[in-house]
């Protein structure tokens, strides 16, 4: 009896049919049920009846040593590289607690989303195998690493199992750092697979196709409404969750979305300036300056508050409106950057751009030596500034130009 047979369980005067899934523990069965729901049955309360073997089996898998896992190799079809990093598009129930906990490795994935096979060779490995909210920046270098490698050894574009949480934020650190020939596709689910209204499936179908598209830039493939009828492809830099729910949560800020993926069709539409497959030589600038902060600014806040940016490289203000804090922090500001802490202005505003020399306080902060970071996001920012205190010539430069379309030469209103 393995993960994958489809089997019948009885316990007590009840009976579940289903297929048998990986259990977080030895203790528990899980059964995916027809309807869509997964059930913990107690093992040593349980008969059990293999019905099928292996209904959902990935021919010819194989693992390696380095916790990598590979396919039977199609010479027609293209090879796509399977990242995972955990998040619940790579998790499993733990029905000892009822948390959804990340346990499967690539394999499983493959595994678990059955709809993948036919579309590509597969070549898989475990970067991380924890929750976002988990992730930390040595993991992005890991990341973005790992990517690099998997171009090096073929993979006609690579595709990235993350949890959503914090998603754009690592979308937006290998855009800084990866200069990339073939697409780098995030996806993730909103809801585990043991709910029928899961988008694992989904998004994980569309993020492989927005992988063998002609688009070879770091995208977030998502859902693009509550329906399951196609994804938007949001590029890395310009892309937000903004719902903490919803299967549709992610929106491109300030633009359209690069594209979109269609489910029944398989169809991959691409729109607007984007960097085509081939077009950039493959190069790797991992180095990041940790010790960056991101504070936003709330009326009342205590000049205090900015002593946590007290002897860091860089600091991310979230200003309101056009970028603008307290008059009573600006002295407190200079004096970080007389220090040698670099200050950036973002505006918590979703839409629109910074733009400081407007109102006197803008101007007062110029003249203290804050930089403007345009339309960026402030999440972005954050990224952005890591890498470019570790890479960049000019800080100040960088911040002000777009790397990476994190930046946009204008804004325009919602429609």
């Amino acid at each position: 009896m393995n993960p994958g047979d489809r089997v019948r369980v009885e316990r007590a005067d009840r009976s579940y049919e289903g297929v048998l899934l990986p259990s977080s523990t030895d203790q528990q069965l899980v059964v995916k049920l027809e309807g869509g729901y997964n059930v913990g049955i107690d093992r040593e309360d349980a008969a059990v009846d293999v019905l099928e073997q292996d209904v959902y089996e990935i021919d010819g898998a194989s693992g390696d040593e380095d916790g990598g896992s590979a396919v039977e190799f199609d010479e027609e079809l293209p090879t796509i590289a399977l990242i995972s990093t955990g998040g619940t598009i790579a998790s499993t129930v733990d029905y000892r607690t009822g948390a959804v906990t990340a346990q499967f490795d690539a394999e499983d994935v493959l595994r678990a989303v059955p709809d993948l096979a036919g579309r590509a060779n597969y070549r898989g490995r475990v970067v991380a195998n924890i929750l976002s909210e988990n992730m930390e920046p040595p993991i992005w270098v890991e990341l973005a690493e790992a990517v690099r490698e998997e171009i090096e050894a073929g993979a006609d574009g690579v595709v990235v199992m993350h949890g959503t949480d914090t998603m754009q934020y690592s979308a937006s650190a290998l855009a800084f750092m990866l200069e990339t020939p073939v697409p780098v596709v995030f996806t993730g689910s909103q809801r585990s697979a043991d709910r029928p209204s899961s988008d694992n499936v989904m998004n994980a179908v569309c993020a492989v196709e927005a992988a063998k598209s002609d688009c070879a830039e770091v995208m977030v493939c998502m859902h693009a409404s509550e329906s399951d009828d196609r994804c938007a492809l949001h590029r890395g830099t310009r892309v937000r969750k903004n719902h903490t729910s919803r299967r549709d949560a992610f929106e491109t800020i300030g633009a359209d979305p690069l594209g979109e993926v269609d489910y029944d069709s398989e169809s991959v539409t691409i729109r607007g300036d984007h960097q085509q497959r081939g077009e950039a030589e493959l190069a790797l600038a991992a180095d990041l300056e940790e010790d960056v902060e991101l504070l936003k600014f709330t009326p009342g806040m205590d000049p205090a508050y900015l002593d946590v940016a007290e002897g860091s490289a860089g600091l991310i203000l979230e200003g309101t409106g056009l970028g603008h804090v307290h008059t009573d922090l600006i002295p407190r500001i200079e004096e970080l950057i007389e220090d040698g802490t670099t200050v950036v202005m973002t505006s918590q505003c979703l839409e629109g751009r910074v733009c400081d020399r407007v109102y006197d306080t803008g101007r007062d902060l110029l003249e203290a030596g804050v930089i403007e970071a345009g339309d960026t996001l402030p999440g972005t920012a954050k990224v952005k500034l890591m890498w470019a205190l570790a890479n960049a010539d000019s800080v100040p430069e960088a911040m002000e130009t777009s790397l990476a379309g994190e930046l946009q030469t204008r804004s325009t209103p919602w429609n």
